[in-house]
C-alpha cells in the first residue's frame, strides 16, 4: 500500500457507499469499506479492484457499528496508517411498530442507532488516527433532514448536521474538515426496497429542477471533492446535493 492515501467508507458495499469506493479508488485512495454483511462488501471490493486494476485497493470489513465492540474490527484493519478519510455513509430508513409507546421508542431508537450512533461511533474510533493536518471527515445525510417527511429519519438525519457543526469546530485548528453532503432522490440504490413505485419515482423526480433522479455517481462526486486537495477551506459545511428539489439556504 506504500504511502498512498487511506480512506474508511461505511456502508460501501452497495449504492452510494460502493459508488463513493470506486470513485476514491480511482483517485489514488487505498479503501476500507465497511459494513455488516461481508459477502456484499467481499462482491463490491473484488469489483472495484477489477474495475481499477489496483489489486488489494480494496478491504472489507464487517462490523455492526452501533456496537461499540465491533467497531474495534476497523480500527485494527487500519493499524498504524493514517487515516486520510472517514465517510459515514452507514443508515438508512427503519420501518417499525407505532401501536405502543414501547414501540415508538424501539423504532426511534433503531434510526437514531442507524443514522446517527454509527457516525458517531465510526468518527470517534478513528479520531486519534486522522492526517494531521488534511484529514477529511463527511457525513451523509438527507434532503429529510431539511424538508422533513420520514419522522425519525429526518430527526436523525437532522442531527448529523448539529454534530459536523461541534466537529468542524473541535478539528478545524488540527486543519481537519468536517462537512455534510445531503442527498435527494437517488435511485439504484437499496434505500427504497421494494416501497418505490413508478408513481413515486416520477413525483420525485417531478420535484427536481432538472428534471432527473440522482445517481450514485453524484454523490460520489460531491464526496470526492470534499476528500479532495481542493476542499481544505471548506469545512462546517451542508453540501446539498438533489438536483434543486430543496433550494440552498
Amino acid at each position: 500500500m506504500g504511502d498512498r492515501r487511506l480512506a474508511v467508507v461505511s456502508g460501501g458495499g452497495t449504492g452510494i457507499g460502493a459508488a463513493v469506493a470506486r470513485g476514491l479508488v480511482a483517485d489514488g485512495f487505498d479503501v476500507l469499506v465497511v459494513g455488516r454483511r461481508i459477502d456484499v462488501l467481499d462482491s463490491a471490493a473484488r469489483r472495484i479492484c477489477d474495475e481499477s486494476g489496483r489489486d488489494g485497493a480494496v478491504t472489507a470489513v464487517a462490523a455492526d457499528l452501533t456496537d461499540p465492540g465491533q467497531v474495534g474490527a476497523v480500527v485494527d484493519a487500519v493499524g498504524e496508517r493514517a487515516v486520510d478519510a472517514v465517510v459515514n455513509n452507514a443508515g438508512g430508513y427503519l420501518s417499525g411498530p407505532t401501536d405502543s409507546l414501547g414501540g415508538v421508542a424501539d423504532w426511534w431508537r433503531a434510526n437514531l442507532d442507524a443514522n446517527v450512533l454509527t457516525a458517531v461511533l465510526l468518527t470517534e474510533a478513528l479520531r486519534p488516527a486522522l492526517r494531521r493536518p488534511g484529514g477529511r471527515v463527511v457525513l451523509l445525510s438527507s434532503i429529510a433532514a431539511q424538508r422533513g417527511g420520514a419522522g425519525p429519519y429526518s430527526a436523525a438525519k437532522a442531527a448529523l448536521h448539529g454534530w459536523a457543526y461541534d466537529l468542524a469546530a473541535q478539528l478545524g485548528p488540527e486543519q481537519i474538515t468536517v462537512n455534510v453532503v445531503s442527498p435527494g432522490y437517488v435511485a439504484e440504490t437499496e434505500f427504497f426496497g421494494d416501497r418505490m413505485t413508478p408513481e413515486g419515482h416520477a413525483k420525485r423526480v417531478a420535484a427536481t429542477l432538472v428534471g432527473r433522479a440522482g445517481v450514485p455517481d453524484d454523490i460520489a462526486a460531491a464526496v470526492r471533492y470534499l476528500v479532495g486537495p481542493s476542499a481544505g477551506y471548506v469545512t462546517g459545511q451542508v453540501l446539498g446535493v438533489n438536483g434543486g428539489s430543496v433550494l440552498g439556504r
